[in-house]
């Protein structure tokens, strides 16, 4: 078996993990154009640098091995030949139409030294950056108020989308929208061509080029038979159902996937943003997906064809009922009061990341659903955010756990 990615719960002692420490893509933010790039407000980069290194330091005193995703991708386009097919790719999914531009672009771009076509690929190419050598577009005339030829990518700190460790292989995804698209494509070079993933045995679960929207705030490993998918207004159906095929038809080890419908809205973007597990039998939850709720389930039934069904129930039977538990604990974002619980919730109250069973990372702006924790002995390492929750997701969101012991 593939020593690579080891993940068999949202709560087992964290050991290896892939960040993005926030960039020049930040600041190019700007008002006008925040709802196509995703964001509702513009952070202050040198402080969510700040507060992204403090997550990263307490990730490492905790014994965690921290990957950035700059770093894996720099290294493997250090080879030419690599650089040059990685960039024709990202060009391509950039959605250029004009030859001449793309041309442009790859010359200034492969000129870099391969950290700098990195970065420069994730802050964006601004229109005055460079010249095209000849107009073959009329949009090369007509679009010159929308200052960048190649988009920032400022989401990518939230490194938990586009691609996620269930089990013993990768899920790589395809984002919802085309803000976020290429941003797989970073995790797609690095599981092909890196010596962290590189491997046969690494099995692929999803890849980016299926037609279906699917996102790893969406996909919660609850142990090492079940995992959790959100059916959400950026995870499909028919995404969900082709992840289940490949899931339950290979020796995975999974028995079942289980499917939450949860509102699309804004302040219910992913299940993780409204649905955590922080131990055995805790999870943090925002009050409004106690339910009942429409729940399917998908297991392997003979000769590995796909049986679903389908039943209403509340969350806490839900939870007992698939992972056999006694009893669960739903530990409710700002206690259950409904003002509270809204605000914390926008700053991601119910998004911990888990590092061990019963110790999680939180906002420290967080503090009504903190302590609400603490009362029930979770230990809670907390980061500032004033910064990073700009962007609207917590520790768990700027994570991908690839290795965590089994409990």
């Amino acid at each position: 078996m593939s020593q690579s990615i080891n993940v068999t719960s949202e709560i087992g002692r964290l050991k290896k993990v892939i960040l993005h420490r926030p960039g020049k893509e930040i600041e190019n933010l700007v008002p006008a154009y925040l709802d196509r790039l995703l964001f509702d407000d513009i952070p202050y980069l040198k402080a969510a640098k700040k507060e992204h290194d403090g997550f990263a330091k307490i990730l490492k005193e905790n014994g965690v091995e921290v990957y950035y995703v700059e770093d894996l991708v720099s290294e493997v386009l250090e080879n030419e030949r690599l650089k040059n097919n990685f960039l024709l790719e990202f060009l391509k999914e950039s959605k250029l139409t004009s030859h001449s531009l793309m041309e442009s672009l790859s010359e200034y771009l492969m000129a870099m030294d391969s950290k700098t076509m990195v970065d420069t690929l994730i802050s964006g190419v601004r229109k005055d950056e460079i010249k095209i050598k000849k107009i073959s577009s009329l949009i090369e005339i007509m679009d010159n108020k929308y200052p960048f030829y190649l988009d920032p990518m400022p989401n990518l700190y939230f490194t938990r989308d586009p691609a996620a460790a269930i089990g013993r292989g990768l899920s790589i995804n395809r984002m919802h929208t085309l803000a976020r698209r290429r941003e797989s494509l970073f995790l797609e070079c690095i599981y092909k061509e890196h010596p962290l993933f590189k491997s046969e045995e690494t099995p692929l679960w999803y890849k980016r080029d299926v037609p279906y929207s699917i996102e790893g705030g969406d996909q919660l490993v609850l142990s090492d038979k079940v995992l959790a998918v959100g059916c959400s207004e950026r995870t499909s159906p028919e995404g969900i159902e082709m992840l289940a095929q490949n899931l339950l038809r290979a020796e995975s080890g999974f028995e079942r996937v289980l499917v939450f419908e949860i509102p699309s809205c804004r302040a219910f973007m992913h299940l993780d943003t409204v649905f955590t597990m922080v131990d055995y039998d805790k999870f943090t939850i925002h009050p409004e997906i106690e339910g009942p709720l429409n729940v399917y389930e998908i297991t392997k039934g003979k000769e590995g064809a796909l049986i679903f069904n389908s039943h209403k129930d509340v969350l806490n039977n839900i939870l007992k009922n698939v992972l056999k538990l006694p009893s669960v604990e739903l530990l409710r974002c700002g206690g259950g009061d409904a003002i509270i619980a809204g605000r914390e919730q926008w700053n991601d109250g119910s998004n911990t990341l888990a590092i061990s069973p019963g110790t999680v990372i939180t906002y420290e702006r967080n503090y009504v659903t903190n302590e609400l924790l603490e009362k029930n002995n979770i230990k809670v390492l907390t980061m500032p955010s004033s910064e990073l929750s700009r962007g609207r997701g917590g520790p768990r969101c700027m994570s991908m756990p690839i290795w965590r012991e089994n409990i």
